[in-house]
């Protein structure tokens, strides 16, 4: 039997793919922080909504919160928002590809963090699985990109692969803080300690964190944006609510598995968008992407059957 946090993740990988292209849409009419807020800030109130029904519905009482828990759930708002920040200024460098597929690194760094700070172990399944996913993460790259396998062995210590790292261990560390936010949640305040309404209400926590930081930022650096973030409500909603709902997928999936093995089976993301570029845009495919798709796709399968 698949275990729950499976299908959870696929769903979590699909509404991220959907919110991404609808994301693509606003980059001529919102800046790239504002193209960025939108995601945070049309997506909080349905958090907030989304965690008062599950209390609701499921007659859970309110956790009681935690100095920890809030760290957490700062931190890895912070990280996210940083994670974000650098991606941007990855591209600002001619050789950005080398540094974007290094920040593609997350799953193994998640893997090494939640071992550290949650004590999150991995099987040797798991282990293979995530190497296996990780090749095919680096296939896929440099298939679609000017790489070579020996141009990413070279540029080991190049100014952008260190930021490409660093875009990877921030959020690697969104990830892994906000699995650390959900289960230090009081068990017994939530009827037995409910994965549901301990992911939901540690998601109604972070975005409201986020949408406070990220739009204190905006209206100081760009406060023309806040206005035409008003102004493109209709488009930015539709990224708000799919962002909304790939994030529910993620903190429930987080709360129910160890990060790294969610992040894994995540991967699948790249497999929607090979799939996008076939199906809808007739792009013509190579036998390294083909072998990408194939590596990602038996990592996840190793997990299913190993979990």
């Amino acid at each position: 039997m698949i275990s729950l946090w499976i299908p959870i993740t696929v769903f979590a990988a699909f509404m991220q793919n959907l919110r991404s292209a609808l994301q693509k849409h606003l980059k001529g009419r919102l800046s790239t922080g504002g193209a960025s807020y939108v995601r945070f800030f049309y997506a909080w109130p349905f958090a907030l909504l989304y965690a008062a029904g599950v209390q609701q519905v499921g007659g859970f009482e309110l956790p009681q919160v935690s100095g920890l828990f809030l760290l957490y759930c700062l931190l890895g708002g912070v990280s996210q928002i940083a994670f974000t920040f650098l991606l941007v200024y990855l591209f600002s460098f001619r050789n950005f590809a080398v540094g974007t597929t290094y920040s593609k690194t997350e799953v193994i760094q998640v893997a090494f963090l939640g071992l550290i700070l949650l004590g999150d172990t991995i099987s040797l399944v798991g282990v293979f699985a995530i190497a296996a996913g990780m090749v095919g993460i680096v296939a896929l790259s440099v298939a679609h990109q000017d790489l070579t396998w020996r141009t990413l062995a070279t540029s080991l210590f190049e100014r952008t692969t260190m930021i490409g790292l660093l875009c990877g261990a921030c959020l690697g560390a969104s990830v892994v803080f906000f699995r650390g936010a959900s289960l230090s949640l009081d068990y017994e305040a939530l009827g037995g300690g409910a994965v549901v309404m301990r992911a939901a209400f540690t998601l109604a926590v972070a975005l409201t964190m986020q949408t406070v930081i990220m739009g204190a930022y905006l209206l100081l650096r760009e406060p023309g944006q806040m206005s035409a973030i008003f102004r493109h409500w209709r488009p930015a909603l539709m990224v708000g609510v799919s962002g909304f709902l790939a994030s529910v997928g993620w903190f429930t999936a987080f709360t129910l598995e160890n990060a790294a093995y969610v992040r894994a089976v995540g991967q699948i993301e790249l497999v929607f968008t090979f799939i996008a570029s076939v199906v809808f845009f007739k792009e013509k495919t190579s036998r390294l992407e083909l072998l990408g798709v194939a590596l990602i796709l038996a990592a996840i399968l190793l997990l299913i059957l190993g979990g």
